[in-house]
Order: structure tokens, then C-alpha cells, then sequence
């Protein structure tokens, strides 16, 4: 009867908090897992959810695949329940298991999407807009460094436009502008020039940003032809802004762009 199956589940889930404190996360995250599965039998949706996502953060330990297997189980119920948020939180735990751990980035993407998107179906708040728009980011980087330019400049325009209204955030508006317009000089300089326009239009304080300057320079260099101005104007830049490591793979792909340059580095 129903009384047993309880009882198994307070077993399985002692056992499990037994193998946590002695560290053997496949043991904990297996236990975690037979309870979750006997909640269910008892249509205990919110405690088998619970469960699966006590396995997947037992499993995140020991075996990346049966913890994010476990984090979809609970995914499921979470949505099937509407409890769209926490199903959200979920997808961005897989998403940096799949950045970190197994290393598949297409699948990162697609899970940071999901939560993007599930966020911004439920109710906006200024914690939900930044959740939001860190996974959009992650998403626009992402693509941008598999090409995927025109999805990479869409996401960095949308969060760029949704920032730059707000008092806390239009500081870093200037940012996501300035990696919008890097991503169309990769494909085209005349689409870079027009995107540049469009920008300082829509949000003035972009025009004195140092981002906006260097873009300058670096069209100018890139219509001249000229590498020895445009690494000038990427030095005079990174002297006061570190470059990460995102700006400078785009930055040598423009560069490379460049007649002559071949393999060119921005030293």
C-alpha cells in the first residue's frame, strides 16, 4: 500500500543523504532517483521534481550525462505543473554543464534559449529582464563564434534596445551595440557603416563611447586597407580595456579581412 511505498521513499532518501556525506555522488544521485520515481507512483509531483533535481545536482559530481538526464526528468514535471521559472532555472544548470563539462556547445545554446524563452513568459520583473538577457547573451556569444552572425547581431540589437531605457542598465547597452556592429564588419564593412548610424540614432550616448570610436578608426583603417592603423586603434583601445577573449577572435577575423593580412595577430 500506499504507507510502504512512503516509507521506501523516506529510506531511499536517507540513503542518499548517507552517500552525500560520504561523497559517493553516483550512489546519492541513484537513491535520489528510486525516490523520486516512488513520489511519483504516490502522484506526488512536486516531491518527485524535487528529487530528480536532488539526483542531478549528486550526479553534477560524478557522471555530467545521468545529471542532466535527472535535471530534464524534473524539467518535464515543472511544466507540466506551469511552474515555468524553476523549469527555466533548470535548463541554465544544463546549459553550464553542457559549457563546462561535456564541452557540446550546440546544446549549451539550445538550453540557454529555452530558459530565455520561459523566462520571458512569465511575470517581468528587473531580476527576471537580467536573467533573461545573461541568457540571450550567452547565446548571441555563442553563435557569433560559430558564425552565426545575423542570429549573434539580432540578440545583441534586442537586449541592446531593452537596456538602454533602463537607468541601471543603459550603461552596458553601449557594449552589446558595439558587439553588434563587430558581427556585421565580419560579413560586410557597408553594413557595419549603416549599423554604426543606426546606433548613435537610436541611443546618442553611444557616439562617445569608446566603443564607438574604435569602430570608427577601424572602418577607417579597413577602407584604407591599412592593418598597421586598425592594430594601432585595437592597442590604444586595450591599453585602457582589457580585450576578452571574444573581441579578440572578432577582432581578428575583421582584421583578417584586411588584403595581405593572412594570419595577422593583433600585436
Amino acid at each position: 500500500g500506499n504507507t510502504r511505498v512512503e516509507e521506501a521513499c523516506e529510506m531511499y532518501t536517507r540513503a542518499a543523504n548517507m552517500f552525500k556525506i560520504a561523497k559517493n555522488w553516483s550512489a546519492a544521485g541513484n537513491a535520489f532517483c528510486q525516490a523520486a520515481k516512488l513520489h511519483m507512483q504516490l502522484q506526488s509531483k512536486h516531491d518527485s521534481a524535487t528529487s530528480f533535481v536532488d539526483a542531478g545536482n549528486a550526479y553534477k559530481k560524478a557522471d555530467p550525462q545521468e545529471a542532466i538526464n535527472c535535471l530534464n526528468a524534473a524539467i518535464d514535471i515543472y511544466t507540466d505543473m506551469g511552474r515555468f521559472t524553476i523549469a527555466a532555472k533548470h535548463h541554465i544548470t544544463i546549459a553550464e554543464i553542457y559549457e563546462a563539462e561535456l564541452v557540446d556547445i550546440e546544446k549549451a545554446i539550445a538550453h540557454y534559449e529555452q530558459a530565455a524563452d520561459y523566462y520571458k513568459g512569465e511575470e517581468s520583473n528587473r531580476q527576471v529582464l537580467g536573467i533573461t538577457n545573461k541568457c540571450l547573451l550567452k547565446v548571441a556569444a555563442y553563435a557569433a563564434q560559430l558564425e552565426q552572425y545575423q542570429k549573434a547581431i539580432e540578440i545583441y540589437e534586442q537586449v541592446g534596445t531593452n537596456t538602454m531605457d533602463n537607468p541601471l542598465l543603459k550603461y552596458s547597452a553601449k557594449e552589446y551595440f558595439f558587439k553588434a556592429a563587430l558581427c556585421h564588419f565580419i560579413v560586410d564593412e557597408l553594413n557595419a557603416k549603416l549599423a554604426l548610424e543606426k546606433y548613435e540614432e537610436m541611443f546618442p550616448a553611444f557616439t562617445d563611447s569608446r566603443e564607438c570610436k574604435l569602430l570608427k578608426k577601424l572602418l577607417e583603417a579597413h577602407e584604407e586597407q591599412n592593418s598597421e592603423a586598425y592594430t594601432e586603434a585595437v592597442k590604444e583601445f586595450d591599453s585602457i580595456s582589457r580585450l576578452d577573449q571574444w573581441l579578440t577572435t572578432m577582432l581578428l577575423r575583421i582584421k583578417k579581412t584586411i588584403q595581405g593580412e593572412g594570419d595577422g595577430d593583433l600585436k
